[in-house]
């Protein structure tokens, strides 16, 4: 499936980096991330995502949100509980372009691991695993970056497996 999305995403011509393709673009045309779009949305980050940037978004598959306990995503969504579902959005949103080979020679630099600040102030702490760069959440949470590098005019999507989630 995986794979599948990758093809969709070259056939449709957004790896190209574009000024006016947003991240939020690349995720809206993935069949893969309508939870992540639909929580966007409903946080109101649309049009920060869509501004000049640059970001780095660590973007959960459906699947990974529906790892999270029945009934978490649709509570989030609620219009009362915005303020935690915005917090836990931006923890997937580092400033900055951090493609694939930033992220790689930021864990050599640092023997083996990287932390980095999140938009939403929490850390993540990125390190490889059998050939995979791994997240570290502040919970002790993990996830897989699955694919990397999907570009856009303001940023760099990274595909994961699992939502990562703040103190």
């Amino acid at each position: 499936m995986k794979m599948k999305f990758l093809l969709v995403m070259l056939m449709g011509g957004l790896l190209t980096a574009s000024a006016q393709t947003t991240v939020v673009d690349v995720a809206a045309g993935s069949k893969d991330h309508t939870t992540l779009v639909a929580a966007v949305k409903a946080a109101g980050l649309v049009s920060t995502l869509q501004g000049a940037g640059p970001f780095t978004v660590f973007a959960p598959t459906n699947e990974a949100f529906a790892k999270l306990p029945e009934g978490t995503v649709a509570s989030l969504l609620k219009p009362e509980n915005k303020a935690t579902l915005t917090k836990i959005l931006t923890y997937h949103v580092v400033a900055g372009n951090l493609d694939a080979a930033a992220v790689l020679q930021a864990i050599k630099a640092g023997k083996g691991k990287v932390v980095l600040t999140t938009v939403s102030g929490g850390k993540l702490t990125a390190s490889l695993k059998a050939g995979k760069v791994i997240l570290t959440d502040e919970k002790g949470g993990t996830a897989t970056v699955t694919v990397t590098d999907l570009k856009a005019g303001n940023g760099v999507i990274h595909v994961i497996d699992s939502v990562v989630m703040p103190n």
